[in-house]
């Protein structure tokens, strides 16, 4: 890939060095990562597109049905129009699952979730975070505009985006904004939920040939590791688990420095370990 960087509503792409694929969660788009660029492109080819079926992606081909096989299916399509064949694959929440599918799939050269869904116990626990994210759709629905003025305020920032970080008052008023935009915008959204609603958790599989790193927020209120997280990492055979210190759900709010510094050890251990294979 060129060092760009060059953006479009669909995806950005920027830097030099081995490929590194940013996937971001559910309602979301490629701009979640802004913060963590710079430090992630002064030493990888970074790849971040928004995935299908959310705001400045493509819309879903008739017949979507927002499964997770469907949406990995149109990620593979974007790494091939990109010319990317493996490479080291990052996400969070949904885009968490998708980077262990797609590791799966032969297209990992590492994997690092970040409080990856995918994983729960029972159907009260699947009913749990159906409720939660299509009560937070609603809430969004009905404030509309009006919520607007309310985000110079820290504190409100802090409450509205208490679900998905520890500390909202750190978002700028602009980028919640722009968050409120995109989660209005996901036109998959009822299809992908009601997907995940009647679908099966991430299925076991044997260990993979590649590291794979699941990093837990430790102040995570959507998905919690002992409700959740748990009985993902039992079917990820060999994945090093880690808790990120301080952080809430989608912790590039909370703590890019963090974030980016998993990234690139894991990034950097796997590069090593084929430079020496090699």
């Amino acid at each position: 890939m060129s060092a760009g960087p060059h953006e479009t509503p669909a995806s950005y792409a920027g830097g030099s060095g081995s490929p590194l694929v940013l996937l971001h969660g559910f309602t979301g788009s490629w701009r979640v990562w802004r913060p963590l660029l710079p430090a992630l492109t002064a030493h990888h080819a970074v790849f971040a597109p928004s995935l299908p079926g959310h705001a400045g992606a493509e819309a879903p081909a008739p017949g979507f049905g927002g499964t997770i096989a469907e949406l990995v299916d149109g990620l593979e399509a974007k790494l091939d129009a990109a010319g990317i064949e493996r490479a080291h694959l990052v996400g969070n929440s949904l885009g968490g699952w998708m980077a262990l599918e797609l590791g799966r799939r032969g297209r990992a050269l590492s994997v690092l979730a970040l409080s990856p869904a995918g994983g729960w116990r029972s159907p009260r626990d699947l009913k749990r975070v159906v409720g939660l994210m299509r009560g937070g759709r609603l809430m969004m629905e009905r404030g509309g505009a009006g919520l607007t003025p309310l985000l110079a305020r820290p504190r409100f920032r802090r409450l509205m985006l208490r679900s998905v970080a520890e500390h909202g008052e750190r978002v700028p008023p602009a980028a919640v904004a722009e968050m409120l935009e995109e989660a209005l915008g996901c036109v998959a959204f009822d299809a992908i939920l009601t997907s995940i609603r009647t679908g099966t958790p991430l299925p076991a599989a044997p260990a993979a040939d590649y590291p794979i790193r699941i990093a837990w927020s430790e102040k995570d209120r959507t998905i919690p590791l002992e409700r959740y997280g748990r009985p993902l990492v039992a079917n990820v055979p060999g994945a090093e688990l880690t808790i990120l210190p301080g952080v809430g759900h989608v912790p590039m709010f909370d703590d890019p420095e963090l974030v980016a510094r998993n990234i690139l050890e894991v990034a950097a251990a796997a590069d090593a370990k084929a430079a020496v294979a090699a």
